[in-house]
């Protein structure tokens, strides 16, 4: 034997110089000075996070493992679901919310090609990418300012014998009416996806219940990459109630298969070799059966380690960041002659992923000249992502066709894409970098 009794001994040993390390290389502990750079999002961790990761590469199981296990079960504990499956990124988990309900297994409610999706042009293009490249119809409505999500109002002009879905996202923490936006998919007997990337530990109430955001639907989704609420470095999770699309999952998740053994065990279900299955013959291997056209989305073990280190941080993430939120606001209030400050949606407490800012028209302000502004003072600046989904080049080819709907005019897509920005409020800010992003921003606008 070496020098140490035993591996447990080993990794204990390990895990103690990690933590040395990190305390004498990892730690920022230099006060915040005007110059210094400040981005919109960065990771915060300690050496849990690295020691845990180190325990996971010790295993060199490298795929899907016990850590992921783990996660997925603590996970699905804390948001308030019955199941929970990690995947490679938030993008992926869009993907696989999307495509597990095109399964045949849905019967009339199965999304097929050319069926229609609700959805909004202002957002994340990976909302409604799963849609167009399966052949669905996406169905623009426009956006809410202030709120800066979907217009309620048009949800029954969207309408159509054709819709199956609506899939739209919690923009940057602040959910969209959810209330109207459930009883509108009960009513028509449409699927509710809630991107939940930009949300995760928002709270919302519905006739005196109050869940987090991404329970509300029938799958929620989140992404685990470093600027959002928690990190595993790349990641996502879909989650559901339903034991259906829980199944569907699996299969979508993992090549598509008809098994559902975990990731090295085999014969779980004790029937390898005594199934028939469509044209193949009887007994042929359950762990080779392949029920839909699936993809490989899974996490590493190593990603899934970090994750379950930062689920124990989140709620004073989550907490941080809405102080920081609410003292920005505050700080800004001197300028709502020119611009427009967001407001939370009715019914909720968002858990903020950043804080928008519209510049007021008649302010004759330029919306870019105030973002050159704030970049020069080095704090970073972010567009509300696409703008206007369609204006972009991936829309050159399909724009006027029927292979998406726009209805009304998108005027406040539009204009958020022309006057909307927004800045940080991470939890690894202080309120003294709080303080000097209200500070330069209302210089910018003051020039």
């Amino acid at each position: 034997m070496g020098k140490w009794a035993n591996e447990s001994e080993a990794r204990e040993e390990i895990k103690t110089l990690i933590s040395e390390y990190y305390r004498d290389f990892k730690i920022n502990d230099k006060p915040f000075k005007k110059g210094d750079r400040i981005n919109y999002s960065s990771r915060v961790f300690d050496e849990k996070e690295m020691c845990a990761l180190a325990d996971a590469a010790l295993d060199f199981w490298l795929t899907t493992g016990r850590f992921a296990s783990q996660f997925e079960e603590e996970f699905a504990k804390w948001i308030g679901v019955k199941f929970a499956h990690l995947v490679n990124s938030g993008s992926s988990a869009n993907l696989l919310a999307f495509s597990v309900l095109t399964a045949p297994e849905l019967g009339d409610r199965q999304i097929k090609r050319g069926d229609e999706i609700i959805t909004v042009a202002c957002g994340f293009p990976t909302t409604v990418t799963p849609a167009m490249q399966y052949g669905a119809v996406p169905v623009f409505l426009d956006m809410t300012v202030p709120q800066y999500n979907i217009d309620v109002s048009q949800l029954e002009d969207a309408l159509s014998d054709k819709t199956k879905a609506v899939m739209i996202a919690h923009t940057l923490g602040n959910p969209f009416d959810l209330s109207a936006v459930r009883s509108f998919c009960d009513k028509h007997k449409l699927w509710l996806v809630e991107d939940n990337c930009d949300a995760l530990g928002t709270k919302y109430t519905i006739n005196g219940e109050t869940r987090f955001t991404g329970t509300w639907g029938d799958i929620g989704t989140s992404s685990f990459y470093p600027p959002h609420h928690m990190t595993m470095g790349e990641g996502g999770c879909v989650y559901t109630n339903d034991p259906l699309l829980h199944r569907l999952m699996l299969s979508y998740r993992d090549w598509g298969r008809d098994c559902i053994c975990p990731s090295g065990h085999d014969n779980f279900c004790k029937h390898r070799f005594d199934g028939q299955y469509g044209e193949l013959p009887q007994g042929y291997d359950h762990k080779y059966v392949y029920s839909h056209f699936g993809y490989n989305l899974k996490v590493t073990d190593m990603q899934a380690a970090i994750g379950c280190e930062q689920l124990k941080k989140l709620p004073g993430f989550i907490e941080r960041r809405r102080h920081n939120w609410e003292r920005l606001r505050s700080a800004l209030k001197a300028a709502e002659d020119k611009i427009i400050l967001p407001e939370p949606a009715e019914n909720s407490v968002p858990s903020w992923f950043g804080f928008m800012i519209s510049i007021r028209p008649e302010s004759g302000i330029d919306r870019n000249s105030v973002t050159r502004f704030i970049e020069k003072h080095n704090i970073q600046t972010r567009l509300l992502f696409s703008g206007n989904l369609i204006r972009h080049p991936c829309f050159d080819q399909i724009r006027g066709t029927n292979a998406y709907r726009v209805i009304g005019d998108l005027k406040n897509t539009d204009f958020i894409m022309n006057n909307s920005f927004w800045v940080g409020v991470y939890p690894g800010m202080t309120d003294e970098i709080i303080d000097h992003i209200a500070e330069v921003t209302l210089e910018a606008l003051n020039r």
